[in-house]
């Protein structure tokens, strides 16, 4: 059963995009003083997280050093009130999930972080303004 506001970001491998997204809403909900609450995953986890990612994310703040890219559950998907994924498909979870939203237009952040994070934190704050999410 989907947990309203919280979201499940996915990505390929996730060690990039899902990273980003996850980490900047939770930032930015509890800014607002939101209880919604996000986790990212990859369909094909990385081993690591790269360090222009770790880089990127550290030089504004946050601290992902040691996380380890993972893949989503049955769970996470079933109890996400929303699942975005980036350029990736679910597969069979797919048909787990209350709501999916795909951002497959984001641009690659091994090309450019901080366009790339931009890009992410726009969509984000938009996303914490769904009456469904942003709790």
């Amino acid at each position: 059963m989907a947990t309203q506001g919280k979201v499940l970001f996915v990505c390929l491998h996730g060690s990039a995009k899902s990273v980003i997204a996850a980490e900047y809403f939770n930032r930015l909900a509890a800014a607002r003083g939101l209880a919604a609450r996000a986790t990212s995953a990859g369909t094909e986890p990385d081993d690591a997280i790269p360090p222009r990612v770790t880089q990127g994310l550290r030089a504004d703040g946050i601290d992902v050093e040691g996380r380890r890219p993972r893949r989503p559950a049955p769970a996470d998907v079933e109890s996400a009130a929303a699942v975005v994924t980036f350029g990736c498909d679910l597969g069979e979870l797919a048909s787990r999930a209350s709501r999916i939203e795909r951002w497959d237009d984001v641009p690659a952040v091994s090309e450019d972080f901080q366009r790339a994070r931009d890009v992410i934190v726009a969509r984000v704050a938009g996303l914490l303004e769904d009456p469904a999410l942003g709790r």
